[in-house]
């Protein structure tokens, strides 16, 4: 398939990355550019790839051999594994170009002349000397009334606006790189956030809904989750809280002072926050600390199909699934007495009009909430569970620890940001 020489940047993302031998590398994510105060014609100055490991890399552009209508070929397999970091001058074209206004100076586009126009794509175009320039700009009037306007390609030197000072200029749209996040995993997506400059954060928090941006918090490292609450109008933040697991709510507000935690516990739902504050009770690193509050909780009459239908619930994590725990009334927690808990598989092989009743596990000790994170490990080491009740002195059920939470506390506190992967090329990187 023949290499092209002129492409729009758009077109590129999600672009299948290959070496030169044809093994797929990654996908493209944006392209960096060049843009400095002085006004000169922007240069291509390299992708940013996410590999299969969703580490984002940069790749100079001089490494790109081919851009073919499926697939961008690199002429090395040879790159730094280097986290990608933007450096000064540098500017992302789908994180921070598209969706900028800018004004039109084209004397053929009058239509254009004196108004507010965002900007959608820019062309790139490969040189003689193999270099990759911002050869052309594709722009449309700001929406009225929820119409579409008409997309008009400009050449790059009739626009003004695409300037270090034009790109900083706060309520830029976000719906085009929403697009981008659609169907990605809650970690993906706060890793791809976490790379764009802290104007572009501030406004994608703002666009994402309480579900969403409760779930992708939930993936940052909990210095950056509180910097994020704190941007937010106060009755937003409570909203977000609500949506978040009360255990990683517990978790972020317990990184605050008492003051600042309970200026968000009186916004929240008084039904939500009395669970937050439940778990703040305890000391962080214990299973009560650590337990969710809202694990699968079921009668003793529920039918097996029943239950099966409850941890069929997309929004409950694996582990949280492999165990339903069975207690007297109250089912919420903290419930009536605890009566034992049924594995999933064992769900799997029983009739669906059987109860659980007659299936529950009554051997498996339960955790106290006073338990260490040393005990914890050894309970789950011990009994090959992934998930284990936390049940109190009177035979409540408290909540559930998972192990995932337990792989949180015990893993450094800056885990998230560490380099996983050794770098084995530095490739030359100039702006």
């Amino acid at each position: 398939m023949a290499s092209v020489n002129r492409v729009y940047a758009a077109r590129l993302a999600g672009m299948v990355v290959l070496g030169p031998d044809g093994e797929s590398i990654g996908r493209v994510r944006d392209i960096v550019i060049g843009i400095t105060i002085v006004r000169q014609q922007p240069r291509v100055l390299g992708l940013v790839i996410e590999l299969l490991s969703r580490r984002r890399i940069f790749v100079p552009i001089l490494r790109v051999t081919a851009i073919e209508p499926g697939a961008v070929t690199l002429s090395t397999g040879n790159v730094s594994l280097r986290r990608f970091s933007q450096r000064p001058g540098e500017v992302l074209v789908l994180g921070q170009v598209v969706e900028t206004r800018v004004r039109v100076d084209d004397p053929d586009l009058s239509q254009l002349a004196g108004i507010d126009v965002v900007v959608v794509d820019l062309g790139i175009e490969q040189t003689r000397s193999r270099d990759w320039m911002v050869t052309k700009v594709a722009v449309r009037p700001q929406r009225r009334l929820g119409r579409r306007s008409n997309v008009y390609t400009v050449d790059w030197q009739h626009v003004q606006g695409l300037t270090p000072s034009g790109l900083a200029m706060p309520d830029q749209g976000v719906a085009q790189l929403l697009e981008q996040f659609e169907g990605q995993r809650p970690i993906e997506v706060a890793d791809a956030i976490r790379e764009l400059p802290a104007k572009r954060r501030y406004e994608v928090f703002n666009a994402l809904d309480d579900e969403r941006l409760a779930d992708v918090l939930q993936e940052l490292p909990e210095d950056e989750q509180v910097t994020v609450l704190r941007q937010l109008k106060t009755d937003r933040a409570a909203d977000v809280l609500e949506a978040m697991d009360p255990d990683d709510a517990a978790d972020l507000l317990g990184t605050m002072t008492p003051a600042d935690a309970e200026q968000f516990l009186r916004r929240m739902d008084p039904e939500d926050s009395e669970d937050v504050r439940r778990l703040l009770s305890h000391s962080p690193n214990t299973a009560g600390g650590l337990m969710t509050s809202e694990p699968v909780v079921l009668a003793p009459d529920t039918t097996v199909a029943e239950a099966l239908a409850r941890v069929r619930d997309p929004d409950l994590t694996p582990a949280l699934a492999s165990l339903v725990f069975v207690v007297r009334p109250p089912t919420a927690t903290p419930t009536g007495r605890y009566l034992g808990c049924v594995h999933l598989q064992r769900l799997l092989r029983e009739p669906p009009a059987a109860l659980v009743s007659g299936i529950v596990d009554t051997d498996l000790p339960s955790l106290r909430p006073e338990d260490s994170l040393g005990a914890l490990t050894r309970y789950f080491a011990a009994y090959n569970l992934v998930c284990g009740p936390v049940v109190d002195e009177e035979s409540h059920l408290l909540g559930a620890v998972s192990v995932d939470d337990v792989l949180d506390h015990l893993l450094p506190d800056d885990w998230r940001e560490r380099e996983a992967e050794p770098e084995i090329v530095t490739a030359e990187r100039t702006t």
